[in-house]
C-alpha cells in the first residue's frame, strides 16, 4: 500500500518539532548542574522574562495544567533555580523569581544555542539561508495565530 505524500502543514509541523527536539538534545550536554527537561527550561525562561509571575499565570502561558507547573516549580525550587515568594496582594498566592544560578544557566543556554544554530545555518547554501530568513515573518505570524487561538479556548 502506497503512503500519501505529507501535506505541507504536516511537513511544516514535523520539521519545526524536529528542529526544536534536536536543538534541545544538542544543548543538553555540556551544562553544569542537574539536567533540565524542556518544560523546566520553558518555565525558567518565562519567569526570567516576567519576574513575579504566579503559578496559574505560568500554566496558562505554557498551556499546561496548574498541577504540572506546580510540580515543575517544586523541582526548580529544590534545584536552586526558582524562588517562591508570597504575593503581598494575596497571601494565598505565590510569585516566582529566578535565582542567580538560573540566570547564569539561561544566559549560557542562550549563548550555546546561538552558536549551535549559527554554525548550522552557516553550513547551508545562500539560497537556503535566504529562504529561512524570508520565512521568519510568516512563522512569527503563524505562532501569533496559534497563541491567539489557544487563548480563546
Amino acid at each position: 500500500m502506497e503512503h500519501e505524500p505529507e501535506s505541507f502543514p504536516e511537513a511544516l509541523a514535523d520539521a519545526l518539532a524536529g528542529l526544536q527536539r534536536l536543538i534541545r538534545k544538542r544543548l543538553r550536554g555540556g551544562t553544569d548542574g542537574p539536567r533540565l527537561r524542556g518544560a523546566e527550561v520553558d518555565l525558567l525562561r518565562l519567569v526570567a522574562e516576567r519576574p513575579g509571575l504566579g503559578v496559574s499565570e505560568a500554566a496558562k502561558e505554557l498551556y499546561l495544567a496548574a498541577n504540572s507547573v506546580s510540580t515543575l516549580v517544586n523541582h526548580l525550587v529544590r534545584d536552586g533555580y526558582l524562588v517562591r515568594e508570597t504575593d503581598p496582594a494575596d497571601r494565598r498566592a505565590a510569585r516566582l523569581l529566578t535565582t542567580p544560578a538560573a540566570d547564569t544557566r539561561l544566559r549560557d543556554w542562550r549563548q550555546r544555542r546561538a552558536v549551535l544554530v549559527r554554525r548550522e545555518v552557516d553550513r547551508l547554501d545562500a539560497a537556503d539561508r535566504a529562504a529561512l530568513e524570508a520565512a521568519l515573518p510568516a512563522l512569527r505570524t503563524l505562532a501569533a495565530n496559534l497563541h491567539e487561538e489557544a487563548e480563546e479556548t
